[in-house]
């Protein structure tokens, strides 16, 4: 019986925690986003045709930062990965909010660099619940 409460407790710490945004606004609030980032499943399909100036946002809630394969990123969002940075709500409204500010204080650093340069000053937990939404599907 043991195992099967610890097997349960450890899924349900596995599943990300659903976002306390609007999906629907956050849909609207890409259009802000879509200038240089792409939403394509790793099937192919492209949910919304964007830029490529940066990452593939599909499946970036839950995943490390900085690990996107075939994208170059900045040491800064690499070195923030490597500590353990992991894009949940509360680190991707941060991070969009003002990105360099965010990796200063996530690294411990004052000469940290984002290749963002885009501020999304509110609706971040919208967008990171849509975000969400499109990887779930």
């Amino acid at each position: 019986m043991n195992r099967f409460v610890a097997a349960a407790f450890a899924c349900v710490l596995a599943v990300p925690a659903l976002a306390e945004g609007d999906a629907a606004k956050g849909e609207k609030g890409f259009n802000k986003c879509k200038s240089c980032h792409m939403i394509e499943s790793p099937a192919g399909e492209t949910i919304v045709k964007g830029g490529k100036t940066g990452p593939n946002l599909y499946g970036v809630v839950g995943r490390a930062a900085g690990t996107y394969e075939g994208y170059k990123y900045g040491d800064s969002l690499v070195a923030a990965g490597e500590k353990g940075l992991v894009w949940d709500e509360e680190s991707f409204v941060a991070f969009t909010q003002d990105p360099k500010s965010f990796l200063n204080t996530y690294l411990g650093e004052t000469a940290a660099k984002s290749k963002m340069t885009f501020k999304l000053k509110s609706g971040g937990e919208d967008v990171f619940a849509y975000l969400q939404s499109v990887a779930a599907e």
